[in-house]
């Protein structure tokens, strides 16, 4: 049978899709003909087909790179549930299962072998692959071999050794985030110089990006989960492990199902919270950006910061993680001067050379620009991934279209305050400081330097402290203004600045304006239009299929606990909501329904036909 022909039986027979999307079908092509493949695909797009089926095609066992035990054991249990002969090696075995594993591997008894590269590197695991009949190797998470990125693993690195050791051997290399200069490390890096490069649209249109001002974020943060997210499963990033450990206390104290995830809790610890939050509902993870890399759980409702991240790579990566499964999801941040203070000074303190710094401040301004943009978020987004796009209508952006202003003047007063201030005193003030003498205000510290009788005292009090704030943040971006960390987080004026206080340049701001809170029924709503455009339920389905949906996630958690298994390795929620949407009546009705294979509908299709006529009765 030719390959084509082959991995479309595959695709229908034992994953349960009808057809392959986007780029999926020259990919499984590419690779199962023998070719090296650089895969760059969106998280949710389905780059696990791109090695399964091709692995599944060839003969041999495809080799599968995975930096995360808890993802090996996931990926395991979901081909396992669709009949197909797959396994893992790793240190959470015993030493009688890894021998088992490496009995199987030799005797051509297993499909896919799941390894992290720390283990895939020792000497023992490499003459096993040369005793074996090897298919492909697949390297996934490939941007972890960048040592620009926020997920470096130095181990990747040594993963050139397959196509030293094995050169006949394809090699796929996968990842949803990298920038033109990660691709060119991912190549290098793993001798993948004749590679052919797939790059799909980096755009998750079921994903609504808003981003908002600081004020008080645990509070916004209870508030946006509340209103629009109760119940449902998410993950809060925090930028320490202090944070997290208050934040998860924060909403757990009020009703939220909150557990923390951090390096300095013990490792029993954070793989009891990370199962918990895999295989419960509507548990929301508070985590550093330790967690979620490799976490396949489709059903995250919301990805939310409440700490700027470092980089637009890393903002899509973690963001990436709500949806998956095609239905509406939010990435919701919150952001204010302090983030912008403490990552500047973070990377002043950093070991880096002038070049490393250089490029991290790049991308430090990259995610400030998103953040400060008044135009399409989506845009903003895709562009810095050299994608052009259209306004979304899908951002708060756009949605609710931020005012532009000419903040010229308020600039030059607050410039001119900063300069007056040092000049007055001899030193340079904070950003408290400088905002009271703008606004007149005649505090003890005012008074203590005299600077109720500067020119500038006053001057600023058309403007309220968070607009003064919202000004200062954006000089700060422009680089027009200066946090200075070595003298106590104060502000010092660039040579950038002279331009505007001499009146040869004038500057548009945005505005801070309060946005209206988006209600749980608006999101109900995008649910409904989502998944008759994403999954075809039917446009009038109603509150009959709202209770077979959920008997029939009451049957699959019941399934998964027996199984000891993540509910959505049996069926994702968007399989479920074809079967609510459409009721099928028959065997031969569920062949039709996407994600229900030939093994999936021997094993449950006699008992999905009988929870659905039930609940329908």
């Amino acid at each position: 049978m030719q390959a084509g022909l082959r991995a479309d039986q595959i695709l229908r027979d034992v994953f349960g899709y009808p057809a392959f999307r986007g780029q999926q079908r020259d990919i499984v092509s590419h690779v199962a003909e023998g070719g090296d493949a650089l895969v760059l695909m969106p998280t949710g797009g389905g780059k696990s087909l791109c090695f399964q089926i091709p692995a599944l095609v060839r003969d041999g066992m495809g080799v599968v790179v995975s930096p995360l035990i808890a993802l090996m054991h996931d990926q395991v249990a979901a081909l396992g549930e669709a009949g197909v002969r797959a396994a893992a090696l790793n240190s959470s075995m015993t030493w009688a299962d890894v021998q088992s594993v490496e009995r199987r591997a030799r005797q051509g008894e297993i499909d896919l072998l799941y390894v992290a590269p720390e283990r895939l590197l020792t000497e023992r695991c490499l003459d096993l692959l040369a005793a074996s009949k090897l298919a492909l190797f697949a390297i996934d998470e490939a941007h972890c071999v960048s040592q620009w990125g926020h997920d470096f693993r130095p181990e990747y690195i040594r993963l050139a050794v397959l196509a030293e050791r094995f050169p006949g051997v394809p090699r796929i290399a996968l990842t949803a985030t990298a920038d033109a200069l990660t691709r060119k490390e991912i190549i290098e890096r793993l001798h993948l110089q004749n590679a052919r490069e797939f790059v799909s649209s980096f755009d998750r249109p079921n994903i609504r990006y808003r981003i908002a001002e600081k004020v008080s974020a645990r509070k916004q943060l209870l508030e946006f989960i509340r209103s629009e997210h109760a119940g449902e499963a998410g993950i809060v990033y925090c930028l320490s492990r202090n944070t997290v450990d208050e934040t998860a206390e924060f909403l757990a104290g009020h009703g939220v199902n909150a557990l923390p995830y951090h390096a300095g809790l013990d490792s029993s610890t954070r793989e009891l919270n990370q199962n918990r939050f895999i295989r419960e509902d509507g548990v929301v993870m508070v985590a550093t950006i330790a967690f979620g890399m490799g976490i396949d759980k489709p059903d995250v409702r919301f990805v939310a910061h409440i700490d700027l991240p470092k980089s637009i790579e890393g903002y899509y990566q973690e963001t990436g993680r709500a949806g998956r499964d095609g239905l509406p999801a939010d990435a919701w941040m919150v952001y204010g001067l302090a983030d912008v203070v403490q990552q500047r000074w973070m990377i002043d303190q950093s070991e880096g050379d002038a070049s490393y710094k250089r490029i991290i401040s790049t991308k430090l301004d990259a995610i400030l620009g998103l953040c400060e943009t008044t135009a399409c978020r989506r845009v903003t987004l895709l562009d810095y991934f050299d994608e052009p796009s259209k306004p979304c209508d899908n951002c708060d952006n756009c949605i609710t279209p931020p005012q532009e202003w000419d903040g010229t003047d308020a600039a030059r007063k607050l410039m001119s305050c900063i300069f007056r201030c040092e000049q007055a005193s001899g030193f340079s003030f904070g950003a408290q400081q400088i905002v009271d003498v703008l606004r007149g205000k005649s505090t003890q510290k005012v008074l203590q330097f005299g600077h109720e009788r500067l020119s500038t005292f006053g001057i600023g009090a058309d403007l309220d402290a968070t607009q003064w704030r919202s000004v200062l943040r954006q000089l700060v971006m422009l680089g027009l203004v200066k946090v200075d960390h070595e003298r106590f987080n104060t502000l010092r004026l660039t040579e950038a600045s002279r331009e505007v206080l001499r009146g040869q340049r004038r500057l548009s701001l945005r505005r801070q304006v309060a946005r209206p809170v988006s209600r749980r029924n608006e999101r109900k709503d995008r649910t409904r239009v989502a998944a008759n455009g994403v999954i075809g339920v039917a446009a009038d389905a109603g509150a009959a299929n709202i209770t077979v949906f959920e008997a029939l996630r009451g049957w699959r958690r019941d399934v998964a606990k027996e199984h000891g298994v993540p509910a959505y390795t049996i069926f994702h929620d968007s399989t479920l909501h074809e079967l609510a949407g459409t009721l099928p009546r028959s065997l031969d009705e569920l062949r039709s329904i996407s994600g229900i294979g030939a093994t999936k509908l021997e094993r449950y299709g006699t008992a999905l036909l009988e929870v659905m006529q039930r609940a329908a009765e």
